[in-house]
């Protein structure tokens, strides 16, 4: 795969560049678009099967009750040091790209 391209016109190279450049990274790799989950399957797939545990054929299921997470308690030591917290999503807009595949175009 490393000479193609996905039909959004982003490289398998762009969708692994950053675990390239950033070899201690964990994972390193990106989608440049929505396509690119399909086209390069056999790179994501399994990645997002190991990583996730969500196998291809699987359906997303969001449950937003907090009251179901199964958190361990922080040693009271440990919750001391900690002074906010956050939760980050992105999501994408239809029809462009993810942000491997941005450009200035």
């Amino acid at each position: 795969m490393k000479d193609k391209k996905d039909s959004s016109g982003v490289s398998f190279k762009t969708c692994i560049l950053s675990g390239c450049q950033n070899t201690d990274s964990g994972i390193g790799v990106y989608a440049g678009s929505h396509k690119g989950y399909t086209e390069f399957a056999a790179l994501f797939d399994p990645i997002i099967m190991q990583y996730h545990g969500h196998a291809k054929d699987a359906n997303h299921v969001s449950d937003m009750d907090y009251s179901k997470l199964q958190c361990s308690p922080l040693d009271p030591e440990d919750a001391k040091m900690i002074k906010s917290t956050r939760i980050r999503i992105g999501r994408n807009l239809a029809k462009f790209p993810l942000g491997p595949g941005i450009s200035k175009e």
